[in-house]
């Protein structure tokens, strides 16, 4: 129904801990929303990538652009998600360090449009699937 009524686009939050925010998955929220439409772009209102390793959520990306080609978005964010202890709980060696996010973002940016940087990770592990391009993500 949102096909038709044009709707063009929908991002969708992660939020953790938290009983009146729609959910804590971004990439199964987006999964539900492409197989429930046929033209709208889908996006992450903010992937919090501290939460998690830069390798997997350029998979779950890919792969969701392997399945809904051209309509997907990614964004990212660094903010807790919820509060500073589920946070943790989320990822115990998280240091909320400025720098370790900003070298989140350059490996996520690297296995997106697979870089292969002699002498580091990347020359060595690819982001999987690999048939797609880098999802909506500016890189």
């Amino acid at each position: 129904m949102a096909d038709r009524l044009g709707y063009s686009r929908f991002w969708v939050s992660e939020h953790h801990y938290t009983n009146t925010l729609a959910g804590s998955t971004p990439e199964v929220h987006i999964a539900y929303l492409g197989s429930q439409t046929q033209h709208i772009r889908l996006g992450s209102g903010g992937v919090m990538l501290p939460h998690y390793s830069a390798l997997k959520v350029a998979e779950n990306f890919r792969m969701l652009e392997s399945l809904f080609p051209g309509r997907i978005d990614l964004g990212m964010g660094r903010a807790p998600g919820g509060d500073r202890l589920t946070a943790h709980t989320l990822n115990p060696s998280n240091t909320f360090s400025e720098q370790d996010f900003v070298e989140q973002l350059m490996d996520l940016q690297a296995y997106l449009r697979d870089d292969r940087v002699p002498e580091t990770i990347h020359e060595r592990v690819m982001a999987i699937p690999q048939a797609p391009p880098c999802p909506g993500c500016g890189c």
